[in-house]
Order: C-alpha cells, then structure tokens, then sequence
C-alpha cells in the first residue's frame, strides 16, 4: 500500500469514528440503550469500522518504501 492511500484510509477512518461517536449521541441511540443496554447497531459498525480503518492506514502510511 503505498503513503497516499494509507493517508487516505487514515482520513476515512477518522471520519468513520465521529460519526460513530455522534451516532452513539443520538436519541435513537439512546432509545436502544434504555431497552438493551447498548447502543445501536449502526453507531457501533461505524465505530468498529473507523478503527479497523484507522489502523490499517497508519500501517501503511508509516511503513517505509523499498
């Protein structure tokens, strides 16, 4: 993977992560952690999905080229 795209990644995982954090925020959010006690399932992939992002882009824009 080259700079550019992990820089990318980085970015898009950044993003992904506040909007899972604002998701969590939500009043729909908030409904589903009153009934089962965890928030909804949108708020967590988008949180899940913005780490995995996040550190598949720093791996790659900190590794170093041949």
């Amino acid at each position: 993977m080259n700079k550019p795209m992990g820089i990318a990644m980085l970015a898009v995982g950044i993003l992904l992560i506040l909007f899972g954090m604002n998701a969590s925020d939500s009043i729909g959010s908030d409904f589903s952690r009153f009934f089962t006690g965890a928030p909804t399932d949108k708020a967590i992939w988008l949180l899940l999905v913005g780490v995995l992002s996040v550190v598949v882009g720093l791996t790659g824009s900190l590794r170093r080229s041949h």
